[in-house]
């Protein structure tokens, strides 16, 4: 258009003050969950953190939970989650580097993370409490962003095997607790804090460590804490830009853990070969790879031949992580579904207000309070591993609960989005991704089968681990009589054991129910216990979410539930 030109009038037909081009007014829509205290908006965690002995921890919780309810904050998991990881083999000159690049936004979820101590608080301040405490933070973190959670939790969980072997926890551990974040591709000598990593499974073992074919070839002395160089594969590393990892290999004494670190002392890249990012459906912006040993440099970590024994420390704690990881999916998913469901109208009524959905929100979040409740209490029983009875109690209720609560999760996420309807499904809710997370933990650190499996190997190893679980769960006797019929036919089904494995799913199924009803029937409200007894431990054959029975006070469990926003 030139400047002579006059601009043509535009003749809009009105009617009073509007234009017929405006087609219509937003309206019965939600406003987005943000801005809101994560802490504060979830009654169940509160109660919950306060009887598991994580009260005095009150002012420091409500602080992490407004960070992690802010928009910028929940906006950096869908920043974090549309950039994948970027893996660069080589620089442009030339050299080997084995490089990945995250998104800014994953490195400052990762900067959160540390510098509020979600990977080292009950190493530094154990006592009353810590673990506990540790746990809401990641549980609330998690429900931000979970993917990277990942390096996060194995940087926590790696310091109980590291342990084993003091003089490699002398040098490793100050740096590994210092809460602090140092993404920067340089040796960790350069560093003063540190992320941890493991590698253990390779393509013909998988579950099966004992089949590792990756060889430990002793560099002088032999024996633990000395050097070795690694020749071999992994098949799944996660988090491959670790400063360090812990790694399964076969020396000459059986298979051994050691610690390899990505670069050498003498400053020189390890010879620790990234052959590919995994493409994965879900826990995209962590980055998991295909890696190959060609004579990487490696400390073994405590006795040759018992690296799995000494590697299993860690692994009971990344199982753990598992447990906070999905009860806090399982809690994003119905923070999300009841917050859409206040403020939504169908049919005439609120959609909350509507008997059928108020059966599916409530089903829900009977779901969501159960795991949680099982989760801080094996926390506790973490915190207090010096007592017999909490130690027997977390060695059999880690895989039992690491089993139940992963494999709950993905119908859950299903069912949550379904209540949302439609826009649940849309990239820019967080539905889709909490859904496509939702196996992660259920199949990582051992799948339901292993998990399984490792409940017998307690009961067979310390037959004293049956004795404190049924201990824990009859706390709750006399209370409910479904309860106490529930508890006594799964006492009669472990009279005989010699067909366990294959019976195995269902009795550990029972077991998680056992202790979920014990622990709510304890200390939740009433409404909240009748309706998980009444849907759990009674014979039915209803499968799905939303089959709680009439009578159920399915109201106050989703007041209960829903965060007040908007």
């Amino acid at each position: 258009m030139t400047a002579h030109q006059s601009k043509p009038e535009c003749h809009m037909p009105q009617t009073e003050d509007r234009y017929l081009a405006v087609t219509h007014d937003v309206f019965n829509q939600p406003p987005a969950l943000e801005n809101y205290n994560l802490y504060q908006q979830d009654t169940a965690l509160r109660e919950a953190v306060a009887r598991e002995s994580g009260r005095a921890a009150t002012d420091e919780l409500n602080a992490f939970g407004e960070l992690a309810g802010k928009a910028e904050t929940i906006d950096l998991g869908f920043r974090a989650n549309a950039n994948k990881p970027v893996f660069h083999t080589h620089d442009r000159f030339g050299h080997r580097i084995d490089e990945v690049d995250f998104h800014p936004a994953y490195h400052e979820l990762m900067r959160i993370a540390l510098e509020h101590g979600l990977h080292s608080s009950p190493w530094t301040q154990p006592g009353p409490g810590a673990h506990v405490i540790r746990a809401a933070k990641y549980y609330m973190h998690s429900q931000v962003e979970a993917a990277h959670c990942c390096p996060v939790t194995m940087t926590f969980a790696a310091i109980p095997s590291i342990r084993q072997q003091p003089d490699l926890a002398r040098i490793w551990e100050p740096k590994i607790l210092a809460n602090h974040y140092d993404p920067r591709n340089v040796p960790d000598g350069d560093k003063t804090s540190v992320t941890i990593g493991m590698a253990m499974t390779e393509k013909q073992g998988g579950s099966d460590v004992r089949a590792n074919t990756t060889r430990a070839y002793p560099v002088g002395t032999e024996g633990p804490g000395q050097p070795y160089e690694l020749v071999g594969h992994k098949w799944f590393v996660s988090a491959p830009m670790c400063d360090a990892f812990l790694v399964l290999a076969q020396a000459p004494g059986g298979l051994s853990c050691f610690l390899m670190p990505r670069w050498r002392p003498d400053g020189s890249k390890n010879p620790w070969q990234i052959q590919r990012l995994k493409n994965k459906m879900g826990n995209v912006a962590n980055a998991s790879s295909e890696v190959e040993l060609r004579g990487a440099l490696a400390w073994m970590v405590g006795e040759e031949g018992r690296g799995v024994r000494t590697i299993i420390e860690m692994v009971a704690m990344t199982r753990f992580d598992c447990m906070i990881g999905s009860a806090a999916g399982m809690r994003q998913a119905v923070a999300q579904a009841s917050h859409h469901c206040r403020h939504r109208s169908a049919f005439g009524a609120r959609l909350s207000d509507q008997p059928l959905m108020q059966n599916v929100l409530a089903d829900l979040a009977l779901e969501s309070e159960a795991a949680l409740a099982y989760t801080l209490r094996i926390a506790r029983a973490l915190d207090q591993q010096d007592q017999e009875h909490e130690r027997l109690l977390a060695r059999l209720a880690t895989p039992v609960g690491k089993y139940w609560i992963c494999k709950r999760t993905p119908n859950h996420a299903y069912e949550a989005m379904e209540c949302i309807g439609g826009s649940g499904v849309m990239e820019d809710c967080i539905m889709p991704r909490l859904f496509r997370e939702s196996p992660v933990n259920a199949i990582w650190e051992g799948s339901g089968n292993v998990q399984c499996l490792d409940t017998l190997r307690a009961l067979q190893k310390e037959p004293d681990t049956l004795h404190a679980f049924f201990a824990e769960a009859a706390l709750a006797t006399g209370a409910d009589t479904r309860f106490d019929r529930f508890l006594g036919r799964l006492k009669d089904d472990f009279a005989d054991i010699s067909d366990f494995q294959y019976r195995a799913r269902n009795l550990v199924d029972r077991m998680a129910l056992a202790l979920q009803a014990s622990l709510l029937i304890r200390h939740a409200p009433t409404a909240v216990a009748d309706a998980f007894c009444a849907s759990r431990l009674e014979p039915r054959t209803a499968m799905n979410y939303g089959n709680l029975p009439s009578g159920t006070d399915a109201a106050s469990i989703i007041k209960r539930a829903t965060p007040v926003v908007g």
